[in-house]
Formats: structure tokens, sequence, C-alpha cells
């Protein structure tokens, strides 16, 4: 049997619960997700986490899937009652309007401590999301200065912190939170393949295989949307009739001298740093 893949590091678990202690001096909670798996970066504690407080979707890394798959996700989240903000925080693409945003949940808050009798303060807003979908970009762009570690790898900032962004607002950078347990595999799949989860917890010639099969299920998702003319194109081998695992073995004999390791780490980077196309691992669908 494949082992699970979970990842919980110690400072993620010490993280949750300074996090959950910070939650409660919380105003607006900047939720965000990485655009290509957008369910699968939806933390399960989430709703529970900001209950009462404003809550702004971030969409980021908007730049790595498809204007089609843009427009769709937006469809599907505002019939969910959300009102999505796609962002490319590493160009800082889309960024003003979330400042925008955090200042206007803090007007009403605000309003509603006058109304009390109570003096106006600046506004406490948090950071969340899981492992390296951006939060560390998007921090550096709302504030316009490099004051947050961003690196493209999870885990990267370890300890909770305020800054001051303006006289009237203030963000709480927290280090990515996973859930403790991951139960639903499908979705850690996903994140090993998009590197939102440490390469601790998995294999990369199990993930380069999965990442195979799910383009394979994908593929014609929409008319634009040709994943196997993808691997074709870029290494000259069709996946179109054989497995995951076979797709890895006979690439790495063409390509790589048969070094399946080697061709795995490809294959992934080459999905990551946006090689394969703007091919999102998530579409909605009506069930959903």
């Amino acid at each position: 049997m494949t082992p699970a893949i979970q990842w919980y590091p110690g400072h993620i678990a010490k993280a949750e619960k300074a996090l959950q202690e910070q939650l409660k001096r919380v105003d607006v909670v900047l939720e965000v997700r990485d655009a290509r798996v957008p369910l699968a970066t939806e933390h399960p504690q989430i709703h529970q986490w900001i209950a009462g407080k404003a809550h702004i979707l971030v969409i980021n890394r908007v730049d790595m899937v498809s204007k089609t798959a843009r427009t769709q996700w937006e469809t599907w989240l505002r019939a969910q009652g959300q009102v999505p903000y796609f962002t490319n925080a590493q160009q800082g693409k889309g960024v003003a309007g979330i400042a925008k945003a955090a200042q206007a949940a803090g007007q009403e808050m605000n309003q509603r401590r006058r109304d009390r009798g109570m003096r106006p303060r600046a506004v406490r807003a948090v950071v969340i999301g899981f492992p390296n979908v951006g939060k560390s970009a998007l921090i550096n762009r709302l504030v316009k200065k490099k004051v947050a570690e961003s690196a493209r790898k999870p885990g990267v900032t370890r300890q909770l912190r305020w800054i001051r962004i303006t006289d009237d607002l203030e963000l709480l950078d927290a280090p990515g939170i996973l859930p403790a347990l991951l139960t639903d595999q499908e979705a850690a799949l996903k994140l090993a393949i998009c590197d939102d989860i440490g390469q601790a917890a998995y294999d990369n010639q199990r993930i380069a295989s999965s990442l195979i099969e799910l383009f394979k299920a994908l593929d014609g998702q929409t008319e634009e949307a040709s994943y196997l003319a993808a691997l074709d194109q870029r290494y000259g081998l069709s996946a179109h009739d054989i497995t995951g695992e076979t797709y890895l073995q006979q690439l790495a004999s063409l390509r790589y001298q048969g070094d399946r390791e080697r061709t795995a780490r490809t294959l992934l980077r080459d999905y990551r740093i946006g090689h394969l196309g703007q091919l999102p691992l998530e579409w909605p669908t009506e069930e959903e």
C-alpha cells in the first residue's frame, strides 16, 4: 500500500497555536490560495477560525492559469457567495485592490467602534494560507518593501510577527498553516505537485506519475486546455495510452539515460515554473 502524504512539522504546529491566540485581536482575514488548486489550498478549519471577521479571499499565482480557468473560478466562487481577488504577488498585479478591500473592511469595524462610543484604531489584518502559496510575496507588495522572507519553497516563514503597513493598517505575517492530518489524499497529491507542501512528505517519482495521470484525467476540460498536447510538445512523447508510471519510465529512457528520479524532478519543475503552460489542476464543477 502506498504511504499517505503527511507533513506537519513542529514549527507549523506551534504557529497554528500562536495564530489561534492572535486571531482574537484580528479584524480582517486575508486568505491566500493557489490559483492552480483553489480547492486543495482551502484549509478545512478556515471558516471556523474567521467566524465573525471580515474575510478577503485572495487567489494568487493567477499568471499560472489560463484566462478561461480564472473566469470559471470567478463565476463559481461568486455563486458560492465569495468575492475572489486574483493576484500575481510576485509582480504585484491585483495587490492594490486587496489593500483597498482590507481598509474598507477596517472602516466598517471602526464605524462599529464609534457607534459603541470607542475610539477608532488601526485595522489588524492577518494573512493565512498553506505553505508556499505566496503569502510573503503578497505582504512585501502590500508594504511596498521587503519585510517578509519570500522564496518559492514551503516553510520559509516560521514565526508570527506584526508588520505596520500604514498608520491605519497592521498586518500579521503567519507561517503556512496545514491541517494536522491530510485526510484528502487527492488534494495532498495536488499540494505536492504544486510544491505547496514540504518535500519530505512525498516521493518525486510517485508525484510525477500522479501529475501525468491527472493531466490525462483533465485533458479536454475546455477546448484550450490540452494537457496531453503540452506533454507531447515539451518532451516529444505521447501519454495517450500509457500509465503515468510507464510515461515516466519511457521519458527517462528517451531523455535522461534511464534516470527516473531526474526525470520526475524535471517533470515537476517544468509544471511548477510554467513550462507546460497555464494549466490548473482543478476546474470548478457543478457537483462541488
